[in-house]
């Protein structure tokens, strides 16, 4: 009977743990399937298999993947990096001025940097490609970047809003009794408690960045393009090796892949701290 009392108690911790299970082995399904075809020799490839070990394991598919892929991986973080922190710092400076500095007209300036979130990327690709032209940077990775930083503030500048909205405006005049500026205050104050949030931000607009296909497949040429254009083209014309596109998809997505792995417990960090919050 205290044997039945206890299992009854730990139900429900045993059920979430079960559904929890059940979602991640789901979740992960992809990868593995992606794993596994990459793994296998063109002649094991079939729908009817598809989910089975391979027999023997090909690593030239990853070879012949990276062959293809590295140049544009490298275009990949070349593009993601500079785009990342650029957004980012822009964002927390607009979220210190709107949070700590409010000025005539400040919440609808904010209101129409936030309007930018809502623009969808297709009504605006052609005058953003005519704008390009008109600027010299259509076919360049400086002209992804600068897409990219544009298109990120009004997320960067919300979290960064949110976030320093809840640090206290008593250490604010402290450091303006000091003698302390706009910028001294942003540099010796907010900046330095500004860790969760650029861990949010950046990790943010790097997945973002990095995953965006409709932006570099427009703005981009051939020896430009990122990744994800480069993976979309791997198919041959007469035949497409499905362990190839595989492997290539499985590198292509490491980066994100790492990113989360060694760096989502600073992320749910700054979800906590309040970086998404507010």
């Amino acid at each position: 009977m205290i044997v039945v009392r206890t299992l009854m108690r730990r139900f429900p911790r045993i059920a979430l743990y079960i559904l929890l299970t059940l979602l991640a082995i789901a979740y992960l399904l992809p990868i593995y399937l992606l794993l596994i075809t990459g793994l296998k020799p063109f002649a094991e490839v079939d729908l009817q298999t598809m989910w089975r070990l391979p027999t023997q394991i090909a690593f030239d598919n990853f070879l012949g993947a990276f062959d293809k892929l590295w140049p544009h991986l490298r275009n990949s973080l070349f593009m993601v990096i500079p785009a990342a922190l650029l957004s980012s710092m822009l964002g927390s400076i607009n979220g210190y001025i709107f949070s700590k500095w409010k000025f005539k007209g400040a919440d609808l300036v904010f209101t129409l940097i936030l309007f930018g979130m809502f623009i969808p990327y297709q009504s605006i690709l052609i005058p953003l490609v005519q704008f390009m032209e008109f600027i010299k940077l259509r076919g360049t990775l400086a002209g992804l970047i600068l897409v990219h930083v544009i298109y990120g503030i009004p997320i960067t500048s919300l979290i960064f809003r949110n976030y320093y909205a809840q640090i206290s405006t008593e250490i604010l005049e402290a450091g303006r009794i000091d003698g302390a500026g706009l910028i001294g205050l942003y540099r010796w104050i907010i900046f330095p408690l500004s860790i969760p949030g650029f861990v949010v931000v950046l990790i943010w607009q790097f997945t973002q960045a990095y995953n965006d296909f409709l932006f570099a497949v427009v703005l981009t040429n051939t020896a430009q393009w990122p990744v994800t254009v480069a993976l979309n083209n791997m198919a041959g014309s007469q035949i497409v090796q499905w362990n190839v596109q595989m492997a290539g998809a499985l590198l292509a997505a490491l980066p994100t892949l790492l990113v989360y792995i060694f760096l989502g417990r600073f992320f749910l960090r700054g979800l906590m701290a309040g970086a998404l919050k507010g």
